[in-house]
């Protein structure tokens, strides 16, 4: 994996983290599901259009 992707990893599974560690303490927040799920799909992206 590119630098930039396994970035972009890193900061997916760090997000995730954070959103699960509020919503525990705080209780949901839709916009933060949405900004993580984004991330995401952004991330998925990278990995898939990686060149081979």
């Amino acid at each position: 994996m590119p630098g930039s992707t396994k970035t972009m990893g890193v900061l997916t599974v760090g997000g995730l983290v954070v959103v699960t560690a509020y919503t525990v303490a705080l209780g949901s927040s839709g916009w933060l599901w949405f900004g993580w799920v984004v991330l995401g799909l952004i991330t998925l992206a990278m990995v898939v259009s990686r060149p081979t």
